[in-house]
């Protein structure tokens, strides 16, 4: 079976991905009609179990309840009343053979996507869709860096190799798209206080930092970070506009500061995630390693691993056990949802592809969970929402959301 699955898999990734040859698109075919229903079903289940175990992402009622839906099992039943939903899938191989087999291993290769309806929230399962006319690619390595002497260096346009050295410093842009800054001097009681970077990405942008003492950012769309070339004094203070995640060098003698609106992040060395929601005061800290502390001048809050904290105004609330994987899925590649609403989805979408989103009538309620890569054109994940009930159109950098049934 592990050997018959690793065959399944490999063959139909590269269906998914369109890089399989004729030869392979035909042996797939072929194992999928060599096996039987009841063979396909408990190969389904299997791989199911093992997902949600290896990464659950639902809870375990929520899980049993969709495997149920699309296999569902009846105490005495015969197999005519059983009726599941895979077996029409099944009896659309005959007949419309290439969507049943993309249908059939999606579900039990973890590719679904599901959509949860109020109030009884049943689910489907998504599979891809025919491509749109008008297209649009995701984002990319893209940033601008602004230097002290006001300087400007369009970073996806400047060659590999170092593109700025100074006294201090000297900055290095490699060929996998990030930015390493190196130190020139080991004095960090100099005072480099003037020498302040600044580094914007765009939407559609996206770019990783290797800051001077070692430490990584990966910046996320439409947003800013700006720090010295060397960080020098008693601490390392950087400044934070959008989201981004940090993995921090540890050095107990100079503590990292982030200070993003009206808050300051405290860290000695650990990894999280900031987020600012442009146009409001809210700033939401994700700890996923180490400790923070967090300080907006009326009160402060200690994070452990696991726990978000969420600032409005001058208030700081801490949520516990929140997931991580979702708060930095951005930065791991990939869209991730859970019971978010057709527009949040849509938010994260306009950011990626550098859209406007407009919407049409009303929209009913509606939640929609899973993960999409980000490494995909603009239709392909749009496909997702279609099978939601949502139609829409592209016209040049706008998208209108016409209708949801």
């Amino acid at each position: 079976m592990h050997s018959f699955r690793f065959r399944l898999s490999t063959k139909f990734k590269k269906y998914y991905n369109k890089t399989a040859s004729q030869s392979e698109m035909e042996e797939l075919y072929q194992i999928m009609n060599s096996i039987s229903d009841d063979e396909l079903k408990e190969l389904i289940r299997e791989e199911w179990n093992n997902l949600e175990m290896t990464d659950s992402f639902f809870d375990k009622e929520i899980s049993e309840g969709m495997l149920d839906q699309i296999l569902p099992v009846k105490p005495n039943s015969t197999y005519n009343e059983q009726e599941p939903i895979l077996d029409h899938l099944i009896n659309w191989i005959s007949r419309f053979k290439k969507l049943s087999v993309a249908t059939l291993i999606l579900v039990f290769l973890g590719f679904g996507f599901y959509v949860w309806f109020k109030p009884n929230h049943a689910p489907q399962v998504l599979v891809k869709n025919s491509p749109i006319s008008k297209d649009l690619p995701p984002g990319g390595s893209r940033a601008t860096l602004l230097l002290a002497d006001g300087r400007e260096i369009i970073l996806d346009k400047a060659k590999n190799g170092i593109i700025i050295k100074t006294q201090n410093f000297q900055i290095l842009k490699t060929e996998n798209g990030q930015l390493i800054y190196q130190a020139l001097t080991s004095n960090t009681n100099k005072d480099v206080s003037s020498d302040f970077n600044k580094i914007t990405t765009p939407r559609g942008g996206e770019y990783k930092i290797i800051m001077p003492d070692g430490s990584m950012v990966w910046l996320n769309s439409a947003s800013t970070i700006k720090f010295p070339g060397v960080f020098s004094g008693k601490t390392r203070s950087v400044e934070l506009e959008g989201e981004a995640y940090f993995e921090i060098a540890k050095n107990a003698e100079m503590p990292f500061l982030v200070k993003s609106k009206n808050i300051e992040i405290e860290v000695i060395g650990t990894h999280f995630n900031v987020y600012t929601n442009t146009g409001t005061d809210v700033v939401k800290t994700t700890l996923l390693e180490g400790s923070i502390k967090i300080n907006n001048g009326n009160s402060s809050k200690l994070l452990s691993p696991g726990q978000q904290a969420i600032q409005i105004g001058n208030e700081i609330k801490v949520v516990n056990d929140v997931d991580v994987k979702e708060q930095i899925a951005w930065k791991n590649g990939l869209f991730q949802f859970k019971d978010a609403s057709v527009e949040e989805v849509m938010q994260q979408a306009a950011l990626w592809y550098d859209l406007e989103v407009a919407f049409e009538g009303d929209i009913p309620e509606k939640y929609l969970t899973g993960k999409v890569s980000r490494n995909v054109n603009i239709s392909e994940f749009m496909n997702i929402l279609e099978y939601a009930g949502v139609k829409f159109k592209i016209e040049q950098k706008k998208i209108t959301i016409k209708s949801i049934k």
